[in-house]
Formats: C-alpha cells, structure tokens, sequence
C-alpha cells in the first residue's frame, strides 16, 4: 500500500536538485518550478531575474513507506550548502536560497529538528540559513527545464556541476 507524500525543497538551481532526487528510490516523480514569491505564473528569465521573489524548487512525490522525509532531508543537506545565504557556487540571488516549505506540521517538525541537528556542523562552524516555511503555491517551470539532466548530459553545467552532485549521492 502506498503513503504518497510532497517534499518541496529549494536549494540553488532546480536543475540539480531534480537530477539527485530522481535517482532516490521511493520518490516517484520530481518536477522543477518556482515557489515563494508574489506573482502568478512566474517565468524562468523573470525568477532568475530576480524579479519575483520566488526560489528555484523541486516538488518531489515520494513513498513514505519507502523513503522518509527525514532521509529526503539528509540527501538535501548532502547536495547543497545550507550555510551560504541566497547562493549556491556561482549562482546568487534569492532564487537560490535555502529553503524546506513543508507540507505538514510533522514535516516542519523534522526540518526545525535537522537544522537543529546540523547546525555548525556542516561546512566548518557556519550556522545553516535553510528557511523552514509553510508550503505555498508552487508553479511548475516550463518544460524546457523538466528532466534537463537526463535530456541535456552533455552540457557543461550537466557534466560539471549537476553530475558530480548525482555521483556524491550514489556514492552514499
């Protein structure tokens, strides 16, 4: 019997994170979007343009009886720097922030008690600046950026930047 769950997790470009939660067994669909912000129906050049107030996010559905959301979290904190506030390597702004929009007050309850958990350390004594939010309205992006890894691997941000994240968590 299946216990389908939502996990909405912002942490620098949805790109990556898509390609790492894709691989996670129970997850059973992950799609790319926009969350956070004041307008409706955001685009792509308008959120990284920083004109909306929205962070890159993924939107996973996942089996809670296979995967938890605690070990969801645990593959979150592995694959970004929750301590380096609105950035992500070369990527800056607040569409790149740190951020678990929860679903349930259980689901708060673990990320408030990670963080907590985490807290300096990770990334030497740094304090993490991951946002703990209730879940808004997330808007999918547009279909050019669903499954970008699997379609684009050639690219050199695949090759680069999102690969290396995909390897770190096969390797765990």
């Amino acid at each position: 019997m299946s216990d389908k769950q939502i996990a909405t997790l912002a942490g620098g470009c949805f790109w990556c994170l898509e390609a790492v939660f894709e691989q996670v067994r129970g997850v059973e669909s992950v799609v790319s979007g926009y969350i956070g912000g004041q307008a409706a129906n955001p685009s792509y050049e308008a959120v990284c343009g920083g004109q909306t107030g929205h962070a890159e996010a993924v939107q996973i559905v996942f089996d809670r009886g296979t995967v938890s959301f605690k070990k969801l979290l645990g593959v979150f904190f592995t694959i970004h720097d929750p301590t380096t506030l609105n950035r992500q390597g070369n990527d800056v702004g607040t569409q790149y922030r740190s951020a678990i929009f929860y679903h349930s007050e259980a689901q708060r309850t673990d990320a408030q008690a990670m963080i907590a958990a985490l807290n300096g350390k990770l990334h030497g004594t740094s304090l993490l600046v991951t946002e703990v939010i209730a879940a808004p309205t997330f808007y999918p992006a547009e279909e050019g950026h669903q499954h970008y890894f699997v379609r684009h691997p050639e690219q050199a941000y695949c090759q680069f930047v999102i690969a290396p994240k995909v390897e770190k968590l096969r390797a765990k």
